[in-house]
């Protein structure tokens, strides 16, 4: 197995009603806000490789003008991973649960903050006069099929323009839900989606988004996802962490409710998560719920 996955998802979406159904928010506990798993050590390594290596733009942008908030989130964060005993922190040095030391005043902060924690981090400011929240910044070491560079700067509706059902099923309750979040109260969602690649870094290009369904196994990929608010400079920060598992970790039972919720899915959802195609590869994975839905 791939170090960088998990034998089993802590998270589920499709198990839940409240996550079930997008958007699915609710409120967080702040004390949950950031988590650490079993694959720490692997992912943290790979995360290394991306944010020093050729690649650090694919995973690392920033606006000048969304740079104070990207240090405050550092401050946030450090502050954060200070409650946890596996890292320890000394002057400017910290530690983390892998041995691994991180100076953090040698590099910029949001790419400081990918090298700290397993999350990834989109800062996203309303300046004045805008209409809707735009990105200032983010680190993306672990994208699900889209790019960094290409949202950069631009709006919620601009960075969510490949997702068809969007514009016209989320995108205002995503910007009211952004519009209402209040500093110390960060709420959370879950995101499931099934691939063909087992990779957690998939960066890809407006240009190149065919998906290939004929390839013979599937992964379950879960993003837990949080919205909180800075004190200081009101930016929104939407974190995701990201977890891979092979579908063999879902159980018979979990399969038949995973069929089903795909089934539900909206027109425009159902056909970008895979359509048919995907339900047929579901359907000889788990046959019995595709015998009870002949």
């Amino acid at each position: 197995m791939d170090p960088t996955h998990l034998d089993r998802l802590p998270i589920l979406p499709f198990m839940e009603a409240r996550t079930a159904t997008a958007p699915g928010v609710q409120p967080l506990d702040p004390a949950e806000w950031l988590r650490r798993d079993a694959a720490f050590a692997p992912q943290m390594a790979l995360r290394d490789g991306l944010v020093t290596g050729a690649r650090r733009d694919e995973v690392y942008q920033q606006a000048d003008w969304g740079r104070p908030a990207s240090e405050e989130l550092l401050a946030t964060v450090l502050g954060a991973i200070a409650a946890d005993p596996g890292y320890a922190r000394e002057g400017d040095v910290v530690t983390r649960p892998d041995g691994v030391t991180i100076d953090v005043t040698a590099d910029a902060p949001l790419a400081t903050i990918g090298r700290l924690v397993q999350e990834d981090f989109l800062v996203l400011e309303r300046r004045e006069g805008e209409e809707e929240h735009h990105l200032g910044g983010g680190i993306l070491c672990f994208p699900s099929r889209w790019s960094l560079q290409e949202k950069m700067r631009r709006g919620l509706l601009a960075i969510h323009g490949p997702v068809p059902f969007y514009e016209e099923s989320l995108s205002k309750r995503v910007q009211r839900f952004f519009d209402a979040i209040r500093p110390g109260r960060p709420l959370w969602r879950a995101n499931w989606v099934l691939h063909t690649y087992p990779e957690l870094f998939q960066p890809i290009s407006k240009a190149n988004r065919q998906r290939n369904y004929d390839q013979p196994d599937l992964w379950l990929r879960v993003e837990r996802q949080t919205l909180s608010r800075l004190p200081q400079s009101g930016a929104v920060i939407f974190t995701v962490k990201t977890d891979v598992a092979h579908i063999s970790s879902v159980t018979p039972e979990e399969g038949t409710v995973m069929l089903a919720e795909f089934r539900k899915l909206p027109e425009k959802e159902f056909t970008y998560k895979g359509g048919a195609q995907m339900i047929a590869k579901l359907a000889d994975l788990f046959p019995e719920e595709a015998r009870v839905n002949a």
